[in-house]
């Protein structure tokens, strides 16, 4: 395994930080808190460098609150200047890990990504099946509450393998360590917040250990996995329950994780898979229901929120063209029609 040494003026560097902070600001120039930091920008990130060289950084506390995407969540969000140093920490990190990630892991990565997982998904089955001439069958598995119960000292021992810089290590453990989970407690500490683009990050090194179990020691060819959901499908139903007990068994001894006992499931092709909002069936992409109506629901809001004049029309065309993105990847003409004929009655009513 290659190593890393002498990360830690690459991570702290102030090119590397102003770079974090572009970054970092692209899609929230509206926000109050990233505008009070832009107020005096230089004078913020110099002090952060500052911070860092000296090794005087503290991570900052957590705000938190809940979401609905589309299951509930709670976020926990860091403040501007430690967003900005997950920033710097990705930049640098996360090209080392990603060249041992496997090709079908696509959850926060470059060229990957939902849709990319779909249409994997859908070309595999064809794969197994022989385009629907033979039977094809699903493995559906979730990991039960994953980010929350990412155990800190595993997930540090993990990094320590590839990188050799005890600087860089501090820093890890100082982001690590600033957050606990209700699943922590005095001998172990657990979880990350899910607002963190670390956390991301983290996450993956985390299962990447799970995804070269699953290539490697079980010998897996037609496995994907998208954060903490993952499928492998087979010819054989047999197999595939046969390769739960290992499974289960890897995860809760060497990555303190357990299966959601309600979200395992092996389903025919034939039936429909489940997975990343589509149903993947013999002959084509279905939009789930609950995606669906999601769509509906949040293109909506977007009419109200113009109609109230709180956003311009512009930003109306810009949501209804990403629902449009969406739909484009399952076979929806007529649901696309829908949706445009849909936002025409909400603008006229």
């Amino acid at each position: 395994m290659k190593t890393y040494r002498n990360l830690f003026d690459q991570i702290i560097s102030l090119e590397n930080l102003f770079a974090a902070w572009e970054k970092f600001k692209s899609d929230k120039q509206g926000k109050d808190d990233v505008q009070l930091f832009e107020w005096q920008l230089e004078q913020n990130i110099f002090q952060l460098h500052r911070d860092l060289k000296a090794r005087r950084y503290k991570h900052g506390l957590y705000t938190s609150f809940w979401i609905q995407d589309p299951k509930q969540r709670h976020i926990h969000k860091a403040a501007v200047r430690d967003r900005v140093l997950h920033h710097a920490i990705f930049a640098i990190i996360n090209p080392l890990f990603e060249k041992s990630f496997i090709s079908n892991s696509f959850s926060c990565r470059i060229n990957k990504g939902t849709h990319k997982g779909i249409i994997t998904l859908r070309d595999l089955t064809r794969k197994v099946s022989g385009n629907v001439r033979k039977p094809c069958f699903a493995l559906k598995c979730d990991i039960k509450k994953f980010f929350e119960t990412i155990d800190h000292y595993i997930l540090f021992n993990i990094l320590a393998k590839k990188i050799k810089d005890p600087d860089t290590m501090w820093l890890l453990r100082e982001v690590i360590e600033s957050f606990s989970s209700r699943y922590s407690n005095l001998f172990e500490q657990k979880g990350v917040p899910i607002g963190n683009l670390t956390s991301q990050l983290f996450a993956n090194v985390y299962l990447n250990e799970f995804d070269q179990f699953i290539k490697h020691g079980l010998k897996i060819k037609h496995y994907l996995r998208y954060t903490d959901d993952f499928v492998i499908l087979a010819d054989n139903p047999y197999y595939l329950e046969k390769i739960i007990s290992p499974i289960k068994s890897f995860l809760r001894q060497r990555l303190c994780l357990e299966l959601h006992p309600n979200k395992v499931s092996i389903r025919k092709l034939r039936q429909g898979i489940d997975f990343l909002g589509y149903v993947v069936l013999p002959y084509h992409l279905q939009l789930r229901t609950k995606t669906k109506n999601r769509v509906f629901k949040k293109l909506k809001m977007r009419v109200k929120e113009y109609k109230d004049g709180r956003i311009p029309y512009k930003t109306v065309e810009q949501s209804l063209q990403s629902y449009l993105g969406v739909l484009s990847h399952a076979d929806t003409h007529i649901l696309n029609q829908e949706l445009k004929n849909q936002l025409w009655f909400w603008l006229n009513e």
